[in-house]
């Protein structure tokens, strides 16, 4: 363990024995760190919050303090970081609110500079929130979804698996999973091609999602309409059915098409 001298570390955190702690940072009573974990200059641990394994914290993270919510009554809430994240320099994570409530993020996470994870947030596996990426309370970002800088996204929000935000975009409505999106507020501009293709999907379920889209988003029919012409003319493969169980379970509603309806 290395820990620099001007560190400032409480004897009851839970630290593996491999960790580095850099200048200044301070870490507090109830913080568990992981193996191989590295801590830079002038960060803040506290709160009830775990950190994994091989993780890298940059200079000036504040990881665990009070959510920013003015109904948080100093109840006991966590914070859970998986293995494998990077938190660029000046992030801030906040912990759950209510009692037992949690903010989670998973593994092989990229949370570059300035981002900010509010309180009661889920971030999955494999995302990159850029810089100034902003989540307010209760939004749940899926597995290899990605959120441009500048990027504000809504309370109870839901950005779907391998979706793409572009930057500066205003986001109030839930991101179907496999979209590009971009605007203010964000609107679905089609499929994120790229990101299906670097993750293996075939490009028979691209064509299907292609259509899928297409119906939903172009055609000016009613959500229901929509997803019953889908669920009648496409045949089901794992991408459609989530795409489809995404929208049907959506609590905020989709966000829109940028383009005109051309069909009825």
């Amino acid at each position: 363990m290395q820990i620099h001298p001007t560190a400032i570390v409480s004897q009851r955190a839970k630290l593996a024995d491999d960790i580095r702690v850099g200048p200044y940072t301070i870490i507090g009573d109830n913080v568990v760190v992981g193996q191989g974990t590295k801590i830079h200059a002038y960060c803040v641990l506290e709160g009830n919050t775990t950190i994994g394994a091989g993780c890298e914290i940059f200079t000036g993270a504040v990881v665990g303090s009070r959510p920013q919510d003015l109904k948080y009554k100093d109840e006991k809430s966590f914070l859970e970081i998986g293995d494998n994240n990077i938190i660029r320099e000046y992030s801030t994570f906040n912990p759950g609110t209510g009692d037992g409530g949690k903010t989670i993020a998973g593994n092989n996470n990229l949370f570059m500079a300035y981002s900010h994870i509010a309180h009661d947030c889920i971030v999955g596996n494999n995302c990159i929130i850029a810089n100034n990426g902003t989540l307010a309370g209760h939004v749940t970002i899926e597995d290899k979804a990605v959120v441009g800088g500048l990027v504000a996204i809504h309370q109870f929000v839901r950005v779907g698996t391998l979706s793409i935000i572009g930057g500066c975009s205003k986001v109030v409505r839930d991101i179907p999973p496999y979209s590009t999106c971009d605007g203010h507020p964000a609107s679905v501009y089609g499929l994120n091609l790229i990101g299906l293709r670097r993750n293996g999907i075939s490009k028979d379920s691209i064509e299907q999602l292609n259509h899928a889209f297409k119906i939903f988003f172009n055609t000016g029919l009613t959500p229901r309409h929509a997803l019953e012409k889908i669920e009648k003319e496409i045949k089901p493969n794992n991408e459609v059915s989530y795409l489809v169980n995404f929208i049907k379970n959506s609590q905020r509603g989709i966000a829109h098409s940028c383009r005109k309806s051309t069909e009825k």
